[in-house]
């Protein structure tokens, strides 16, 4: 039987007693600060590779997997690190995590070689996999349920989307004025900042106290291969297309490694991931709505940023101040959900999110021509799917995480970041295809548009299904408790 909510505040009182209100922010403010490395640098780099292809000799290839080393250990291992968050304790991983993301971004910004390069984003995906389910884990387990909870996450999940929409305009900003080695420095005097607040003020928990920290040695083995074959085999479709057998092949066998990976956890006496906790209606539900969400919202800034560039032909700096509303928009989406969960039941607050996203993305796919201005074919559309996207997110992420017991609360962060980050990885391929399909190599910038435009297309019409399998799938979710 589930504790009562009453036996969950003791046991969260008994080992670990909870900071005073004050400290609460302080502790949010160092969670914060980690998640927008995390998000940061899947983007960042992307302005700069230009500049690291001439100082390292980079091949074509080489400057791909710059990109994707870090989507792949960080997608593939972020189940692992947030059961590790559980067992070994959230302040310890957190600092692990950081620590590991730290010295990897010191690396990477001192290369001198490509291999130099290449492996320190590879270890900064590997931390950042333990670093981003910490994150989550230390708000949902220092704040109590409830406004003050919901606002946490809120004020999260926007640094996080904010970290993902600044990474063009600070990565231009740094590589234009600085060096391009600064996109990766640029962490190392943060990340210190934020290593020396956690050890001051984020209390540890662990909330198996007493228990063996056992880990199920075959269940990560299984899972972490599985998502790492499957991630790399959608990275692979961008050069090599979905029927390369060198896409095929991985893909296949990712599937297969994950359902390996379900058989086990079946008959597994301590499982990594506990199927109950998938069959949870909540945690089921929102995760399925991040994925979807994610294969979708996640091409938003891609395809933008093309259009700005191949078809508007504004500087990699100017698309970079290009996405200042859409920055803005996504922020203050996050920041009014808390106050419209008060008002309405969170599913409405989701779905409506959702929708608006979903319209943001068909206004763009309606309108997008090669002689079109700025305002109308890029900061009209980009404000509502930015708005969508950040008014969804908070009502998602509190559903993902409301109804997980404290000592599975890890895992359900590292569930949360994985739905989305598999789902927009994979999202961006399968769409990112069709663009390509649509204008052959070398095509004008009509052509250019019009396979954009498909796949904003696509994006709403994913979107709006989505919206209505929120209202159909997610349970309610109120955020009117007291503080």
């Amino acid at each position: 039987m589930a504790p009562s909510p009453v036996e969950d505040s003791a046991r969260d009182r008994t080992p670990t007693p909870r900071p005073p209100a004050p400290r609460l922010w302080v502790v949010a403010l160092i969670a914060c600060a980690g998640q927008f490395l995390v998000v940061l640098d899947v983007s960042v780099v992307n302005v700069a590779l230009p500049a690291m292809r001439t100082a390292l000799g980079l091949s074509e290839t080489g400057l791909q997997w710059v990109v994707n080393l870090y989507t792949i250990a960080f997608a593939g291992l972020m189940l692992l690190g947030g059961r590790a968050v559980d067992l070994f304790g959230r302040k310890r991983m957190f600092l692990l995590g950081l620590g590991t993301f730290i010295a990897a971004s010191l690396v990477g910004g001192l290369a001198q070689e490509p291999w130099h390069l290449l492996g320190a984003r590879a270890v900064q995906g590997i931390g950042a996999a333990v670093l981003a389910p910490a994150t989550l884990t230390i708000l949902t387990t220092s704040f109590p349920p409830g406004p003050a909870r919901t606002r946490a996450i809120a004020t999260w999940t926007a640094v996080g989307a904010g970290g993902g929409a600044a990474g063009g305009i600070i990565g231009g900003a740094l590589t234009e004025l600085l060096s391009w080695r600064w996109v990766l420095l640029i962490n190392v005097p943060i990340g210190a900042l934020a290593l020396l607040a956690a050890v001051l003020w984020v209390a540890e928990r662990r909330d198996r106290e007493g228990a063996p920290a056992r880990l199920d040695a075959p269940g990560a083995l299984l899972v972490t291969l599985g998502l790492v074959t499957l991630v790399y085999g959608v990275v692979q479709t961008e050069s090599q297309g979905w029927a390369s057998p060198w896409s095929l092949a991985p893909l296949f066998g990712g599937i297969v490694l994950i359902g390996a990976f379900i058989l086990v956890e079946a008959r597994t006496a301590a499982p990594l991931v506990p199927l109950r906790l998938l069959a949870a209606r909540p945690v089921a539900a929102a995760n399925t709505a991040m994925f979807v969400c994610g294969a979708a919202m996640m091409s938003m800034w891609y395809f933008m940023s093309l259009y700005m560039q191949n078809v508007l032909r504004m500087s990699p700096l100017e698309t970079g101040l290009g996405f200042l509303a859409q920055t803005v928009s996504i922020i203050l989406g996050s920041k009014i959900a808390p106050w419209a969960m008060r008002a309405v039941d969170g599913k409405y607050v989701a779905m409506a999110g959702v929708a608006v996203s979903g319209a943001g993305f068909l206004w763009a796919g309606g309108g997008i021509p090669a002689g079109g201005g700025y305002a109308a074919t890029v900061l009209g559309p980009g404000i509502l799917m930015a708005f969508g996207s950040g008014l969804a997110a908070t009502p998602l992420t509190s559903s993902a995480t409301a109804a997980a017991d404290p000592s599975d609360a890890g895992l359900v962060s590292g569930l949360v970041n994985t739905s989305r980050t598999v789902g927009g990885a994979l999202g961006l391929a399968a769409l990112s295809t069709v663009a390509a399909a649509y204008a052959s190599p070398g095509a004008g910038p009509d052509a250019l548009a019009g396979g954009y435009a498909l796949a904003f297309r696509i994006g709403g019409s994913v979107l709006l299904a989505g919206a209505v399998f929120v209202l159909a799938a997610l349970p309610r979710l109120r955020a009117s408790e007291p503080a």
